[in-house]
């Protein structure tokens, strides 16, 4: 019996409940997870040869066997489903990955003396306030400045902060009440904290402290205090800059309506966008695009697809909205509504467009159309690079995860190789490595480590469907023989420049490239030359030079490393102990070591300052 029919088989044998199915290849790896209303109607579809599988037949052609799981009802099948999902990240599965990050600002209310500071990525952690998010273009970063001055707050790290002996310079320009050295109770500085916070969310405290700061430079220009006048003023000019982005960005929303989302999309054969506009605090903070290939066979299972689509998006939210408007017909609407009612602490839901947000719906729902038409016409259409790809190697289904490799070492010191991974033609940045190779007696040999490097990456699963190597055809043909070796059915290529210097090329009248990219590709006699495919040159050549800064970047690390052992390490009093303290806390960084003084080297390393002007004086020689 054929593979298909005998899952066709299997299949009929499931009950008529809700539940999940998850889908494995040869390896036993979950390639696909799916919920159903009905397991064994949904699964049977898959395998049921009266169908057409337009979409899904990459996906049918690589299940070897299938597990379920049962739920009580459709909404907790759902709900499994975005939780296996995430657990196992399926090759098939369509994960919406937001990428964009807003500013915040991050207080950690642990510390006695707190910081306001700005980040992009917030912690949420007991006793940290978190503020935000606010939209690009506010010179959020220039108003915390000015504030923190204003009222003499902490502005140095918790290092700096731990180890200050004396007052800062800071202080000395009265810009800081010197908490290092409790010139300020905690009681009064967390009171002056609390009203300098009070400016990011108060309308009337950023007025008033704008009316304030014009008074005290009034008076010190009366007193002939022209430095601290300078100071507030140009303290005043951020400030100002940052209350007129709030008053212009204002949206005039009903109070209830002050934090919400517009979502719309745009359904193509080939990719789906998903545009979300973002309003908080009555600010429109931006927007968000979200694009991914196609694998639905219309608009219509899409649509079906969605609620579960969006759920995994907002369940993972930060900071959500409490609604999110839309024009989805009732039943899908409902569905999402159940599915948001499952969050913990959360108040979401989602309603139709009122009539007075309708035009700014459109202008979502044309956000996404127009995303989709400029990455054609400017030829940055991710798919279509990976289906050229595909073609080249005349693969049986679009190569969606690409692994690039790159190998550092000068004069065969500190080899260092590096895995970069791309999913969806972007950078998947939680599964690069970096491989710390062995040092070899006859110096440099790219090949030898190249082969170290995917004899040891092997050694784990999830392979990506393209091996992308950096070079010509003799690591080309190293990465086939280690394939070979390890019985990995995997393509490979390899790219490289061409030797001659050719011509500038150029595209929209922009330089690309002095010499030709090209793509070394087996059975091929001629290499690709990558300029005949823009989208799919930017992949690759992103991809070489990722590989190129993660490798070198390790490497470097490990120079520094060396180079500071060594050079510590003749110094008479330097112990190995007192060499391994430095190195664990300032990771080679030579600049960092050496702004310390005699005194707290001394402290910090239990060693004579003697010694200590010794480490100090070779480090400033480097």
């Amino acid at each position: 019996m054929k593979k298909i029919e005998s899952l066709f088989e299997k299949a009929k044998t499931l009950p008529k409940t809700p539940g999940c199915y998850l889908m494995k290849n040869k390896r036993e790896d979950i390639i696909y997870i799916g919920k159903a209303k009905n397991l064994k109607q949904r699964v049977q579809s898959y395998f049921d040869k009266s169908q057409k599988f337009s979409k899904t037949q990459a996906l049918v052609k690589n299940i070897q066997d299938f597990e379920f799981i049962l739920t009580s009802t459709e909404i907790e099948a759902l709900i499994l489903e975005n939780n296996l999902i995430k657990k196992h990240g399926p090759k098939y599965n369509i994960r919406l990955r937001d990428d964009k990050t807003y500013p915040y600002i991050q207080i950690n209310n642990n510390e006695k003396f707190p910081q306001i500071t700005y980040t992009r990525k917030p912690k949420y952690k007991k006793g940290h306030k978190i503020l935000g998010p606010y939209p690009e273009g506010y010179n959020l970063k220039e108003a915390i400045k000015a504030i923190i001055k204003i009222y003499k707050l902490r502005d140095c790290s918790i290092y700096e902060f731990r180890s200050r002996k004396s007052p800062c310079i800071l202080h000395q320009m009265n810009q800081c009440n010197a908490p290092c050295l409790d010139y300020i109770s905690a009681q009064n500085y967390k009171e002056d904290l609390k009203s300098a916070s009070s400016f990011f969310t108060s309308q009337t405290k950023r007025k008033e402290i704008q009316s304030n700061i014009k008074k005290m430079m009034l008076s010190y220009s009366e007193n002939e205090e022209f430095e601290r006048a300078i100071i507030l003023r140009d303290s005043l000019t951020s400030i100002e800059a940052f209350i007129n982005s709030v008053k212009a960005q204002k949206v005039e929303l009903n109070k209830n309506l002050s934090d919400i989302d517009l979502f719309s999309f745009h359904f193509n054969q080939d990719e789906i966008d998903l545009s979300f506009y973002e309003i908080r605090n009555s600010l429109l903070i931006g927007s968000k695009n979200i694009n991914f290939f196609n694998t639905y066979e219309n608009e219509e299972e899409f649509i079906v697809q969605l609620p579960s689509l969006l759920f995994s998006y907002y369940a993972d939210h930060k900071h959500p909205p409490k609604f999110i408007f839309h024009d989805l017909e009732t039943k899908t609407l409902n569905q999402f509504n159940d599915l948001l009612a499952t969050l913990s602490d959360s108040a979401m839901s989602s309603k139709l467009c009122p009539s007075g947000l309708k035009s700014l719906l459109d202008v979502t729902k044309e956000h996404a159309s127009n995303s989709q038409r400029m990455r054609k016409e400017n030829y940055q259409n991710i798919f279509k690079g990976l289906k050229r790809l595909q073609d080249l190697l005349k693969l049986e289904e679009m190569p969606r995860n690409l692994e690039c490799y790159d190998v550092a070492v000068w004069q065969g010191q500190s080899p260092t190789s590096a895995k970069i991974t791309f999913k969806d033609g972007k950078p998947d940045k939680k599964n690069y490595r970096a491989y710390h190779l062995e040092t070899r007696p006859e110096g440099n040999n790219d090949f030898a480590m190249l082969e170290e490097t995917l004899t040891r990456r092997l050694k784990s699963d999830n392979y990506p469907d393209v091996f992308i190597v950096d070079g010509g055809k003799q690591q080309l043909s190293t990465f086939k023989k280690v394939l070979k070796e390890k019985s990995v059915d995997i393509p490979v290529v390899a790219i490289a420049k061409s030797k001659a210097t050719q011509t500038k090329h150029t595209f929209r009248n922009q330089k690309i490239s002095k010499s030709q990219e090209r793509l070394f590709i087996s059975n091929r006699v001629n290499p690709y030359p990558l300029e005949k495919c823009i989208e799919l040159y930017r992949i690759i050549t992103q991809m070489r030079d990722e590989a190129h800064r993660f490798s070198r970047k390790l490497h470097h690390k490990n120079e520094k490393k060396q180079f500071i052992h060594s050079d510590l390490s003749k110094i008479e009093g330097v112990g190995k102990v007192t060499v391994q303290k430095i190195l664990s806390q300032f990771k080679g960084n030579i600049a960092e070591l050496a702004k310390l003084s005699p005194k707290e080297m001394s402290i910090n390393f239990k060693i004579s300052e003697k010694v200590a002007l010794k480490i100090i004086s070779s480090m400033k020689e480097k």
